[in-house]
């Protein structure tokens, strides 16, 4: 059973902690501690270049720029592919393959795309032990951790069949399905590189379970009349998505059986202050253990409110993730690898490794650096946990493939 926990770290929140079998740790191995000592070596410098280019959801140009800047990183024996984007109109994501001639196929998942705006993106600075610059730790940070695991297993050819490293430019704000786990879904394992964590008592945590999550949007159609002269001849979209919001918090159950979280979190309506609104749209963020969940939410919303037409639809839909039982052995084997306990935990965020998770069950999150603020300009990477969790990474990458 999972034990849960205060979260003090720089994700806040419940934090959930999966027991695993107790294994012995006598020390890290050599080749561990040896690839991460070279990944940490360069880590800055490219998480630098890596945050030099401002890369928001959406701007295909910079999206060929930080690819670029991505592809100048990659091993010459790399082979590179750019195949389309989930999302029409962005850039063609990164596919990078190095093959082996052994046996045994991982794919490192991550994305370039960030979420501050061009205006307000920050350039990578030291802080102390911070460093801060906008997308850092979600998730360029993690993308120079995939790259390093990468280049360490250039040396191990003979001991796998291929390692791809798979990079996304539309992450943060993705509606269409996600068009490339079908791809990829005969390998045998999915490391996903979005921030690490520890859990509360110290342990090196990896994220095994995420909840599913949904965007609902309501769409209101009134009618406007002026607010002073004829107030009573309108119809107004404002408050009829008012009550489409507590029909959809009415839902919110998050000690439920689904564990469900129904929230409104933007509502848009009006243009004048004297003026009856006609039409407004609403946006709810939703999280469960399921999909199925989401269903009962959007029926709850009442297809009109005091004549205005309300239209409820689900326009984003991530699916769980739930690979506790599946690599219980494999976060075990790496426990004996790195010589520290490494923990399967929790989050509530969404990521693609959900996407992956259900055609390879051996899928493991948050292998990237630790940090916090993120989505924030001053987002920051904690500089030893680059080091730190490129030993994680590698022990996972390792016995994932039985080097």
């Amino acid at each position: 059973m999972p034990t849960r926990t205060s979260n003090s770290g720089p994700y806040r929140g419940c934090c959930w902690t999966f027991s695993a079998t107790v294994v012995a740790v006598p020390g890290i191995d050599p080749w561990i501690a040896a690839e991460a000592e070279r990944i940490a070596r360069h880590a800055e410098r490219e998480l630098e270049a890596l945050v030099a280019v401002s890369s928001p959801s959406g701007d295909a140009e910079a999206a060929e720029e930080v690819i670029a800047v991505t592809s100048a990183l990659l091993p010459d024996e790399a082979e590179i592919e750019r195949p389309a984007c989930s999302s029409p109109d962005h850039a063609p994501d990164l596919l990078a393959r190095v093959r082996g001639s052994g046996s045994g196929r991982i794919v490192l998942l991550g994305h370039l795309d960030t979420v501050v705006a061009h205006d307000a993106h920050r350039h990578l600075e030291r802080d102390g032990d911070k460093l801060v610059g906008s997308g850092a730790v979600d998730m360029k940070g993690g993308v120079v951790l995939a790259l390093g695991v990468l280049r360490a297993l250039l040396d191990r050819l003979q001991d796998f069949a291929e390692v791809a490293l798979l990079l996304v430019v539309d992450e943060e704000w993705r509606i269409a399905p996600f068009v490339h786990a079908d791809r990829l879904a005969h390998f045998d394992a999915c490391l996903c590189f979005e921030a690490g964590e520890r859990t509360p008592a110290g342990e090196e945590g990896v994220i095994v379970r995420r909840k599913a999550a949904g965007t609902l949007r309501v769409r209101a159609e009134g009618r406007a009349a002026h607010s002073g002269a004829a107030p009573d001849k309108g119809r107004n979209a404002l408050l009829a998505l008012a009550a489409a919001a507590q029909a959809v918090a009415a839902c919110h159950d998050p000690q439920g059986p689904e564990r469900l979280s129904a929230v409104p979190t933007i509502l848009n309506s009006g243009e004048a202050f004297n003026v009856v609104p006609a039409d407004g749209e609403l946006l709810c963020d939703l999280r469960a253990d399921r999909l199925e969940a989401f269903a009962p939410v959007l029926a709850a919303v009442p297809a009109e409110h005091e004549g205005v037409r309300l239209r409820a639809e689900i326009m984003r839909s991530w699916p769980g993730m739930d690979s506790r039982e599946a690599t219980r052995d494999l976060l075990a084997g790496a426990t004996r690898r790195l010589g520290r306990p490494v923990v399967g935990t929790e989050r509530g965020g969404a990521s693609d490794a959900s996407h992956f998770a259900a055609r390879i069950p051996l899928t493991v999150d948050g292998l990237g650096p630790r940090g916090g603020g993120a989505h924030h300009p001053d987002e920051y990477v904690l500089a030893p946990s680059l080091r730190e969790r490129a030993e994680v990474a590698l022990a996972v990458a390792a016995e994932a493939l039985g080097l």
